[in-house]
């Protein structure tokens, strides 16, 4: 088995490992550093399928960009301000989140697929004042739903769009004198949104001195060298690919090539054209990428390491992708409440720890596996909540302090939720989760939320969402209903048409059962795992 540098642990609490000290630098500030050091090499590569389409940005253009932009939001915005963005991964998504870095303003990252309810909720939590968007996406008209939302948004200021781009620039060219701020690097830097227990959707407030350093060290631990190129197909408005990927790449100073969406077959192509050499991918797109038809003729020789996560990576998984392109495998585990990543495995871990463990704790970060009922360390081996303590942290979250106080302690501890054991070394594995979540394809999604939709449709009287094993997205969703009127149950397609009106299409019910009554607690909570556990026993729900 691979060991590390660690003193060998006798409970499960592994003391911050010491690494390169921490760089205290804004995330716009690292920009202009590294366009100052390699002005000319390739930043940023649009990798659209069209070979003849495709654009590139040195890192002397991605820099002058970002700073016409930043004095274009400067001139609009306050620092500290509040601007979401809410498109699919474009280029200019990227020189739009250094140019509000640079202007000082926190970015508020949006899932376009969305619809009204959702974005609504999130512009209105994170009080955005400005917003930036993409016209269409997936054949849905995102202007039309800003539209629609934007009379019940007291502090919107200013509605954007990418068809505006290159006015955008120029005004920020034509403005040569517009001050931006010094960005003091502990401030925020992003809201992201991620599920919770409460079943609302929280605005993890993170921090450009977590964004630089666990977007660092995992690019770093990964092996990615400097002038390095990493392919992204992980959406940028997660902290995977907005993150550890772009961010990442900038400090290695290499080509960040931006997929516009995942696309087995168009992945492929750029690795072999690009010569990437790192590539970040959720095991659903793994699976995609090993079994595309193209894969055997593609030269992707360059991939040195494979990096996965964001839900359970199969054994079976990892050795295949490492056998399939004599490649090193890296895995992941964190949060987005973590900056990303909180543990990863070594390139060097051998089959072993890369098939079975989830690595050791990035530098400068502590980690304990805690007693769920007195947060004492527990004995080594043994299983219990994850919780981790360090600059990684987020500062909380937006204007929840409640929500806040049960993640992040009083001894600064933040509760990850997850349930895991540590060995002898420092590595961690998983053993369940606290959380309620369901993660489908890396998309985490809180079965409250669909819960409480489901429970407003007249013809359902109760409803359990579970997750539902799946070999290709990890878990699909589930709802258990009692009908309304056992005699005149609603039908599967109608409930799944209802949904969509309301739900992102990740998150509405691919499976449809029905229950005369549902297992109980002594309290009359209902039994999730007795649901999960006597799946193929329930009817399913016809139509």
């Amino acid at each position: 088995m691979a060991t590390s540098d660690h003193p060998a642990l006798t409970v499960s609490h592994r003391a911050a490992a010491e690494g390169p000290p921490l760089d205290e630098i804004a995330l716009g500030e690292l920009l202009r550093r590294v366009a100052a050091a390699a002005p000319d090499r390739t930043a940023l590569l649009d990798g659209q399928p069209d070979p003849r389409r495709r654009r590139r940005w040195t890192y002397a253009e991605m820099l002058e960009q970002a700073e016409a932009v930043g004095r274009a939001l400067a001139a609009r915005f306050a620092p500290g301000e509040h601007v979401a963005i809410w498109a699919p991964n474009r280029p200019e998504w990227v020189l739009f989140q250094y140019g509000a870095a640079l202007a000082g303003l926190v970015l508020v990252t949006v899932n376009p697929a969305y619809r009204a309810e959702e974005l609504r909720y999130v512009l209105r939590q994170s009080r955005s004042v400005g917003i930036i968007h993409e016209s269409t996406y997936r054949g849905v008209s995102l202007t039309a739903l800003v539209e629609e939302v934007r009379p019940d948004l007291e502090a919107m200021r200013d509605v954007l769009c990418f068809d505006a781009w290159d006015e955008l620039v120029a005004d920020g060219r034509a403005r040569p004198n517009q001050a931006l701020p010094t960005v003091d690097p502990t401030t925020p830097c992003q809201i992201q949104y991620t599920s919770g227990t409460t079943g609302f959707a929280k605005g993890a407030l993170l921090h450009h001195l977590g964004a630089v350093n666990a977007a660092r060290y995992s690019a770093e631990r990964a092996g990615f060298a400097e002038g390095d190129t990493w392919v992204n197909p992980i959406p940028l408005f997660h902290v995977g690919g907005g993150v550890l990927t772009g961010v990442g790449a900038l400090y290695r100073h290499g080509c960040h090539v931006v997929v516009p969406a995942f696309d087995p077959g168009l992945v492929l192509e750029l690795v072999e054209a690009e010569r990437a050499s790192l590539l970040l991918a959720v095991p659903t797109m793994l699976v995609g990428l090993l079994e595309h038809p193209d894969r055997p003729t593609r030269d992707c020789s360059s991939l040195r390491t494979v990096m996965s996560g964001s839900t359970v990576v199969p054994a079976e998984l990892v050795r295949r992708t490492r056998s399939t392109w004599d490649c090193e495998f890296s895995i992941l585990f964190g949060q987005t409440e973590l900056h990303g990543v909180l543990t990863q495995t070594l390139p060097t871990d051998d089959d072993e720890d890369q098939a079975t463990t989830l690595g050791i704790p990035l530098p400068h970060v502590e980690v304990k596996i805690a007693d769920t009922a007195t947060g004492a360390p527990v004995p080594i081996g043994m299983s219990g909540e994850i919780c981790a303590r360090g600059y990684q942290s987020m500062l909380g979250y937006f204007e929840m302090a409640d929500a806040t106080a049960v993640a992040l302690d009083a001894g600064g501890w933040l509760h990850t939720g997850d349930l895991g054991s540590m060995d002898e070394r420092g590595y961690l594995r998983i053993t369940g989760r606290l959380k309620d979540l369901i993660i489908r394809g890396g998309e985490n999604i809180h079965p409250r939320e669909i819960e409480d939709l489901l429970a407003a449709h007249p013809a359902v009287a109760e409803v359990a969402v579970i997750g539902v094993a799946d070999p290709t997205w990890g878990e699909q969703v589930g709802a258990v209903l009692r009908a309304a009127d056992p005699a005149a149950p609603p039908t599967a397609a109608e409930l799944f048409a209802y949904c969509r009106e309301h739900l992102a299409p990740f998150k509405t019910p691919r499976f449809w059962y029905l229950v005369e009554e549902f297992p109980l607690t002594p309290s009359g909570k209902i039994q999730k795992f007795v649901l999960r556990d006597t799946l193929d026993a329930l009817r399913p729900l016809a139509g």
